[in-house]
């Protein structure tokens, strides 16, 4: 339920905010409209105010919506009313109609940004953990413990941060320089090669291939609490027992233990743990468990956690109104970037199409943000907010990029397009977005399936 409300307000908000654009600026350049639609076909609720022309209507496909203006190539216009119609606008107040949908999906996620960047955006400190042998980061010699200050000497404030700006430079490929921290207090630089990194690279955890990952405080092999009935209590482990060993694999801290009972799932183990001055030999079988599409090992039991430790990693990232507006403006503007990068890529067979994402993942995203809390969900209707400026700037036919297309040409040659061109674009822009939502939906359920 969370997630089907989360998703319905973050696509009503979004949609609303968009179409509000289109018209707004429609109404100023003197244009009718006749309906103003949240969704698409057909119509669940409507209502026109007194001394308005617009019928405002709740439609029951609720992925869209639009903004119908008076226009003759859709309907005959009496002739009193044509000075109102929008094909009868001069060409630039046409074009201002058209972007104002996309800008204000910009505007409103400079908006949701600025406003995060005021109260304050939790995060974790920019802190690397194991380097991996061999790997771009060990070969730049990053070492655990270090802290990030500063990526091509743009001061990182959290592994967010830092995650987002490498993605930007990993679509360059470049070589990047890196400030540093260590435990004592000594800045350093270091040069991280990203040259070698492959399309497919991006379509999963790039920092893997890197050889980069946050620093986890240490959790000692210690149980705080046993699940009732599950494997480790009815091998009569207890709290605070110290776990020592796994057939004969000796265990160095939580991690250790996580892996080997992982990796055998309904296979009998023997496990020495340390009780007071006493060492105990248990024999338990880790209940098998799919998980993600894996089949693991799983006993029952949860780690002793020094909490302090974890939460000395937590950060967060705040600026006063007018630094946060900077701020917000530099998100926008980056995530746009980043984003038209990843598309160009796509196209030219640089970057998988698994990146494409669907409304079950839209959704699922908007579910698991809005249980993390109010902050999360709100930069998650940013990034969406920015995706769909993005995608209707796309200069495909059908969408608000293709419509911006065809002006700029009638900007340019000084007469309209032609209707044939105009219906042959549409129905090519039919074809595109239908065969992009078949991929994204297909992503969709083979990330479920997949997990």
């Amino acid at each position: 339920m969370t997630t089907i409300l989360a998703f319905i307000v973050a696509i009503a908000l979004l949609v609303v905010f968009h179409e509000w654009g289109h018209y707004w600026v429609a109404r100023r350049c003197g244009v009718k409209v006749l309906r103003f639609s949240v969704g698409f076909g057909k119509v669940i609720y409507s209502k026109r105010f007194a001394n308005s022309d617009t019928e405002w209507v709740i439609s029951a496909v609720p992925f869209g919506g639009y903004v119908k203006m008076l226009d003759e190539r859709e309907e005959a216009v009496a002739p009193e009313e044509l000075e109102n119609a929008f094909n009868r606008k001069p060409v630039l107040q046409r074009i201002a109609i058209v972007v104002a949908g996309p800008l204000a999906n910009f505007i409103l996620a400079i908006f949701l940004y600025w406003a995060l960047f005021i109260y304050g955006v939790p995060g974790l400190k920019p802190v690397v953990g194991e380097v991996a042998a061999g790997t771009p980061a060990a070969i730049a010699q990053l070492h655990k413990g270090e802290t990030i200050l500063s990526v091509n000497g743009e001061a990182i404030p959290s592994w967010q941060e830092f995650r987002w700006r490498l993605l930007d430079l990993a679509l360059k490929q470049e070589v990047v320089s890196l400030e540093v921290l260590n435990a004592n207090e000594v800045r350093s630089f270091h040069e991280l090669d990203m040259s070698g990194l492959a399309a497919s690279d991006l379509d999963a955890d790039f920092f893997d291939k890197l050889g980069l990952q946050l620093y986890q405080p240490e959790i000692p092999p210690v149980i705080d609490k046993v699940t009732d009935d599950g494997a480790a209590s009815r091998a009569g482990l207890q709290s605070g027992d110290i776990m020592m060993r796994i057939d004969d694999v000796a265990l160095q801290d939580w991690r250790d233990v996580v892996d080997v009972i992982r990796s055998k799932p309904g296979q009998h183990i023997m496990l020495d743990v340390r009780r007071g001055e006493n060492i105990l030999s248990l024999s338990l079988t880790p209940e098998a468990v799919v998980e993600s599409g894996e089949t693991i090992g799983r006993i029952g039991v949860t780690p002793t956690i020094d909490r302090a430790a974890w939460e000395a990693m937590y950060t967060e990232v705040s600026y006063g109104p007018l630094d946060a507006l900077g701020q917000s403006i530099r998100k926008t503007w980056e995530t746009t970037v980043i984003s038209l990068k990843m598309l160009f890529k796509m196209v030219i067979g640089e970057v998988s199409m698994k990146n494409l994402s669907g409304p079950i993942t839209i959704a699922d995203y908007a579910g698991q943000s809005a249980e993390v809390g109010l902050v999360a969900y709100v930069g998650f209707l940013a990034l969406i907010s920015i995706s769909l400026g993005v995608l209707n700037l796309l200069p495909v036919p059908i969408l608000d990029g293709g419509h911006l297309l065809y002006y700029v040409v009638e900007l340019v040659k000084g007469s309209p397009v032609s209707e044939r061109a105009w219906v042959i674009g549409q129905n090519i822009g039919i074809a595109l977005l239908g065969t992009l939502m078949v991929f994204a939906v297909y992503n969709d359920i083979n990330r479920l399936v997949a997990g």
